[in-house]
């Protein structure tokens, strides 16, 4: 389907549940998230979620498997969300991992998204939003040339209170310029 020359987007199958429990389940990757550290039931249950969202039709979310291709191993999950058909617009997000970060695989499942969105879904505007005090998404999207839309109030309620939100955005012109394809 779509890769990189490191990793590679595929549909999540039952079994992927086991490597997903091996990152959902740790506190450091769910720290700035409304989710886990997930249990056994939770890693299961995504993934069933997942797996039955890819049967719709019109399908709405696309959540991929991000593979490692050498190892072929599941290091992560890439999402996009369309949050209007109508207006063609996506939200995406990412998780890997800890064992692969600072690596530059969040950045490549980042920019496998991103193609999906507008390349093969053709939206206009996708955008994602983060935690302020995640540093290192942050640095992800700005990687991936997202602009910084602002900061949103108290989006999220976490375990330690409500959660501020960076939101940012990439149109389709934007991407049409940064592949050179405009």
């Amino acid at each position: 389907m779509l890769h990189t020359k490191r990793i590679s987007f595929r549909e999540m199958v039952a079994e992927d549940w086991i490597n997903v429990h091996k990152y959902a389940s740790q506190e450091i990757v769910s720290q700035y998230q409304p989710w886990g550290p997930n249990d056994e039931n939770d890693s299961i249950t995504y993934v069933n979620e997942v797996i039955n969202d890819a049967k719709k039709n019109p399908r709405g979310r696309y959540a991929f498997a991000t593979v490692e291709n050498q190892s072929q191993m599941l290091i992560g999950a890439g999402e996009l969300q369309i949050t209007s058909l109508t207006n063609r617009v996506g939200e995406i997000g990412y998780v890997i991992h800890p064992d692969y970060w600072g690596k530059g695989f969040a950045t490549e499942t980042g920019q496998l998204l991103l193609k999906f969105g507008f390349e093969v879904l053709q939206l206009h505007r996708i955008f994602a939003t983060c935690d302020p005090r995640n540093r290192a998404s942050e640095k992800v999207l700005m990687k991936l040339d997202m602009k910084l839309e602002g900061k949103m109030r108290e989006t999220i309620m976490l375990n330690d209170g409500w959660r501020d939100s960076l939101l940012f955005s990439m149109l389709e012109h934007e991407w049409t310029k940064k592949k050179g394809l405009g």
